[in-house]
């Protein structure tokens, strides 16, 4: 006997019925919100009328429009107002009034110079959750220092251990430490809206995010092993200090391939694959270190067989035999990738200047409540109008406004 299951619930993400006020600028806080976005949080994007946000000369532009600016800022109301001045200050604290969540990255104390400060903001609305990112935080010596992801890169010890050993320490040629902070940003606003309803009783609270913390935790114990231990991790190249194999190696038909062995039954399926089973019997090859000890010759054995074959003999044969392997990709090959294509990892959307645009898809996938990318980043105040109206500003008070630059 079966029992007939309740409808459907109507798809719709997780955060639909939060107001999120994007007041940042760059990577790191638009992320966090373009997060929230795509999960339901009803976003508003507040920029300089004039100067705007600087995200919108980054990168590649078709036609004058950004295309990176097209992802970062889909599913945002953007609305123009300097909130140096006194009336864009109250602008903001209207939307404070209904909103539950701000994101600013501003440096320490510019938002308190402007009367804006979190004391300010929790007398209009003492529900709000108010996310500060910065370079290095609120507080600390270097927390007046202009912080930028290139910084961040520096000093968390990823450029340190990131290139070959006879090179310079390397930098990533994308903004990660931006990126892992827009990331964690999301889920510690996630962190804060639940204690706030669940047990804070309905207060907000401040999240102190800076680029350098996520960054260190990504690079992994590296402080920890030099605390115990007194080593200090050194570069690497694409070997791993961990595990052998690990490496990047070129097939016979001019392509590259990565492998890993992070698995002790891996790394046995991937020696018997090359023709060398007589290693695993050696005593040294039962745990990760002892591989790495002897990394030169199992990089022999594995690159050496690699380089006899095309790149999809080397993909066919390491999945024939359960091992890992994966193909190095630039754009071009993750757009025509079979397993990204049919998981819609990437997704086209409309956008009124430039028709389709492929980009990104929602991060993750919820099965009752899946996020959505409603529309794509929009012109510089384009919801400036329509927004103010809904806070009760007069068609006139908004007709002044705009001839004295407070907003666009």
């Amino acid at each position: 006997m079966t029992r007939d299951l309740p409808p459907p619930t109507p798809p719709s993400g997780p955060l639909t019925g939060l107001r999120v006020i994007d007041a940042s600028t760059i990577l790191a806080g638009p992320l966090c919100c373009r997060l929230l976005g795509d999960h339901g949080a009803d976003v508003i994007k507040v920029e300089h009328p004039v100067r705007g946000d600087g995200m919108r000369g980054h990168g590649p532009a078709k036609d004058g429009e950004p295309l990176w600016w097209k992802e970062i800022s889909r599913n945002k109301k953007a609305v123009a107002a300097s909130l140096s001045t006194r009336e864009g200050a109250e602008v903001l604290l209207r939307l404070v009034e209904r909103s539950d969540v701000l994101v600013e990255n501003f440096r320490p104390g510019t938002l308190e110079r402007w009367g804006l400060g979190p004391d300010v903001l929790w007398e209009r609305n003492p529900r709000l959750v108010v996310v500060r990112v910065t370079g290095f935080g609120q507080t600390g010596p270097y927390a007046h220092r202009a912080g930028f992801g290139t910084l961040a890169e520096a000093m968390s010890g990823f450029a340190h251990l990131t290139g070959p050993a006879d090179a310079p320490p390397t930098l990533p040629a994308f903004g990660l430490a931006d990126s892992i902070c827009g990331i964690a940003a999301a889920a510690a606003t996630a962190m804060a809206l639940y204690e706030r309803d669940a047990g804070g009783g309905g207060v907000g609270q401040v999240i102190d995010m800076n680029l350098l913390t996520p960054l260190m935790t990504a690079v992994g114990p590296g402080p920890t092993v030099y605390d115990q231990l007194g080593v200090v991790g050194a570069r690497n190249g694409n070997r791993s200090v961990n595990n052998a194999p690990r490496n990047t190696y070129l097939t016979s038909d001019g392509k590259w391939v990565a492998v890993s062995t992070s698995a002790q039954s891996i790394a046995e399926r991937v020696l018997r694959l090359v023709g060398h089973p007589e290693v695993i019997d050696e005593p040294w090859f039962a745990t990760g270190a002892g591989r790495v000890r002897h990394v030169d010759l199992l990089d022999e054995h594995v690159g050496s067989w690699i380089a006899e074959h095309t790149r999809d003999e080397v993909l066919a044969r390491f999945d024939e035999a359960g091992a890992a392997v994966a193909p190095i990709y630039d754009a071009a090959d993750v757009v025509a990738d079979e397993h990204v294509r049919k998981t819609r990892m990437l997704t086209t959307v409309k956008d009124d200047e430039l028709g389709d645009v492929l980009m990104h898809n929602v991060m993750w996938g919820m099965s009752r409540t899946p996020g959505a990318i409603r529309h794509t980043g929009r012109a510089k105040g384009a919801d400036t109008r329509a927004v103010l109206t809904d806070l009760g500003y007069a068609p006139d008070e908004i007709d002044r406004m705009t001839e004295r630059g407070v907003i666009a």
